[in-house]
């Protein structure tokens, strides 16, 4: 397996890396499932597979990563799950902080406000503002995130003097992931082929990539596997 990461890590071309991935991490239940566990043992597993991503990704000197972590729609979900989850975010951020801070990686929550307990959103805020003096990789993590939801907030934020001006050029300075280039790549496991409300402005040209491994056996092979797939193809932007 080792020989197979150097392998792969010697085919990829660094001069020609996406700056911006973002990650739809789909199938923690249904891997938890195949095994006769709690959903919440997926995605528990699910946590350790972002971990091997933003090493790779580091080594590779990526400049931008977003993890869907939790949409505006999983508020739907059974409560014990959704509990179980904002648990599970809570401690692995305080688990991986230090480690984070070592790889000079910066770290932000992106999404809505609304629905979360203010003590909560304090508290995982205040953790992620540890990170905020890196100058190395930023890895956004997308929560209580919603790509419609991040369109209104932008719009009901302008005022009118600005909503004249608005471009699509522009538009990206009212988001949530202001001063970021757009993703270049959008990876989806599980083998679900959409975007699920994830970065709906930004992925305008986006290259997607879907593979059918689960979240949780998602690994730095398959990382590269995505990013190998990106560089072969060509990029037109609408154009010939």
């Amino acid at each position: 397996m080792i020989n197979k990461e150097k392998e792969l890590i010697a085919q990829v071309d660094l001069k020609r890396m996406p700056r911006h991935i973002g990650i739809i991490m789909d199938g923690n239940g249904r891997w938890a499932s195949k095994r006769l566990r709690p959903r919440l043992f997926g995605h528990q597993e699910g946590a350790k597979a972002i971990r091997r991503v933003v090493e790779i990704c580091v080594e590779l000197k990526l400049d931008y990563l977003t993890f869907y972590a939790f949409s505006t729609e999983n508020w739907n979900r059974p409560e014990d799950e959704v509990k179980g989850l904002l648990k599970l975010l809570k401690e692995r951020l305080i688990k991986e902080i230090p480690e984070l801070n070592k790889q000079n990686i910066y770290v932000q929550f992106i999404g809505t406000k609304a629905g979360l307990e203010p003590g909560y959103l304090a508290d995982i805020q205040k953790m992620a503002e540890m990170t905020h003096t890196n100058t190395g990789m930023t890895v956004n993590i997308a929560f209580n995130y919603g790509g419609r939801q991040e369109v209104i907030e932008a719009i009901k934020s302008l005022s009118a003097e600005e909503i004249s001006a608005l471009t699509p050029e522009n538009m990206n300075q009212y988001l949530w992931t202001k001063g970021q280039p757009d993703p270049d790549l959008i990876i989806r496991t599980s083998g679900e082929h959409r975007l699920s409300n994830f970065l709906l402005w930004q992925s305008a040209y986006s290259e997607i990539y879907i593979t059918d491994v689960l979240w949780p056996d998602f690994g730095k092979i398959d990382m590269l596997l995505a990013i190998l797939d990106y560089q072969k193809r060509i990029r037109r932007f609408g154009g010939l």
